[in-house]
């Protein structure tokens, strides 16, 4: 805490200074989650129209392609993608029904399935890809009357309140647990999903006229206050849907986006909106009980607001990374106008204090390049690739490593290597090293699935440089470097 304090008194110029040395921001960083998300509500990030021919679902797709290539060279590494929107999901499932954003019409089944498509184009771009599953907000009212017998409302309506026009799970409802862990094991039983992100894992804000009077007196223990009741309805839905995914698959990554505040701090105040106490969201206490692989808290502010709640969140981490969620929209003209200086700094002072990278929210907005931003990663912050962090708390065993072959003709580079295998029996996946005193290393690919690689060197130079192939578990494991 005190560190990040005294970062806070350095004159803004010296810690943009600092962009232009080696540490922290030019360091070749082995390990950082550069994450976005990428909104389906709407259409808010992608799609912006919906299809009912083919040609539209190709352009539909096609889209999402020239996004998913932006981000790859800005140097994100990890897209995390709506896929349960609204009690209406981006994938084929048994359990709800379709969102309208990809048709036009709620329910109705799209022509591709955009889960699998994101899927196999993310990892065919070495980056993990988290299904974002929106727990407790169900549809507005209007689109509940559309889908008719198939929204949860009409399913379950003991699960679900109306609160204005919309609709909201019910937390304090033993089942809710229950029925949201069956919505995450059905998605990691049926797709190669990284992770499993948690959005609006809470209580509703204050505006949202939420009454749970009923569902307290029903199910609340005697002398359990409402407080008390509702932090652990949330426990239970966590556990629940930690449960599920682990059974299945337990390297499926873990997390959610709590309220960027924990709680109050001895010297500063969250001014009544933090996690625990506004909204019944332990998240500090999921890390420590395991429940948690890792947390993207939603920091969407600056100053006073950011620095000393970006500590706390660093110094409970329970050696499990803390990926700052930034508000980046900020720097819009039609929002905040914040200067780049802004997050430039939140980033800065984020690796300098080691914590497990930065989230952008949201998509479109880091595309469209707002105040240089994207420009900045691309060419300066992101500029070296990084690697998502490996889950060594749940395993921490390297797959054996490759034998490696090396072949050079003119400029063209071909590897080959043996096939590696894992203690957890899966698949591993390799990365490609290029290593060089002079004209500097590089990370050349990650994530492949095949056991060779081809190139065309960019010098002749690097015909001289080494070369070094390791092997990866599902775990995020590397093994030891095979080199040529």
């Amino acid at each position: 805490m005190h560190r990040i304090l005294l970062l806070l008194l350095i004159p803004l110029f010296s810690l943009t200074a600092k962009a232009q040395q080696h540490s922290p921001v030019s360091a070749n960083i082995r390990y950082e989650v550069r994450a976005a998300w990428l909104t389906t509500l709407m259409g808010l990030d992608w799609p912006n129209r919906p299809a009912t021919t083919e040609t539209q679902a190709e352009a539909q797709r096609q889209q999402l392609c020239t996004m998913l290539d932006e981000l790859q060279s800005a140097g994100i590494n990890t897209v995390l993608f709506q896929s349960r929107i609204r009690s209406t999901t981006a994938y084929a499932s048994a359990i709800e029904p379709w969102d309208g954003i990809f048709t036009g019409t709620p329910g109705r089944r799209p022509l591709y399935d955009p889960l699998r498509f994101a899927i196999e184009e993310c990892h065919r771009r070495g980056m993990e890809i988290h299904a974002w599953v929106v727990v407790f907000p169900i549809c507005k009212v209007a689109v509940a009357k559309q889908l008719g017998k198939r929204a949860l409302p009409q399913q379950h309506p003991e699960l679900c309140q109306r609160c204005g026009d919309q609709w909201m799970m019910d937390p304090g409802v033993p089942q809710t647990a229950d029925y949201l862990a069956r919505i995450c094991r059905e998605i990691v039983e049926a797709y190669d999903v990284d992770g499993i992100h948690l959005d609006y894992i809470r209580y509703p804000e204050s505006a949202i006229p939420f009454n749970d009077d009923a569902t307290y007196r029903r199910y609340a223990r005697s002398g359990q206050s409402r407080s008390q009741w509702r932090t652990a309805n949330i426990d239970r839905c966590v556990r629940s849907i930690h449960d599920a995914v682990k059974e299945v698959r337990p390297w499926v990554k873990l997390s959610c986006s709590p309220v960027g505040k924990y709680a109050d701090l001895p010297r500063y105040s969250s001014y009544g909106w933090n996690a625990r106490d506004a909204v019944s969201q332990d998240a500090q206490r999921w890390l420590r009980e395991g429940w948690m692989d890792m947390l993207f808290p939603m920091m969407y502010f600056d100053g006073k607001h950011f620095y000393p709640f970006l500590a706390d969140w660093k110094e409970h981490d329970a050696g499990r990374p803390i990926v700052p969620g930034l508000g980046i929209y900020f720097l819009s003209p039609r929002e905040k106008n914040w200067s780049l200086t802004t997050i430039r700094r939140q980033m800065n002072v984020a690796r300098a204090e080691a914590l497990g990278g930065q989230a952008f929210f949201r998509t479109k907005f880091l595309l469209a390049n707002e105040k240089g931003l994207y420009d900045w990663l691309r060419n300066s912050f992101y500029a070296q690739q990084a690697l998502v962090p490996p889950m060594t708390w749940t395993d921490s065993i390297p797959p054996s490593h490759p034998v490696l072959s090396k072949t050079i003709d003119g400029l063209r580079l071909s590897l080959q290597w043996t096939p590696s295998a894992d203690n957890s029996r899966q698949p591993v996946t390799y990365n490609v090293y290029r290593i060089d005193s002079i004209l500097g290393d590089r990370l050349l690919a990650t994530h492949l699935r095949q056991t060779h690689f081809e190139c065309t060197l960019a010098l002749p130079a690097l015909r001289h440089s080494r070369y070094v192939v390791t092997a990866v578990d599902v775990y995020g494991n590397e093994s030891r470097p095979t080199e040529r």
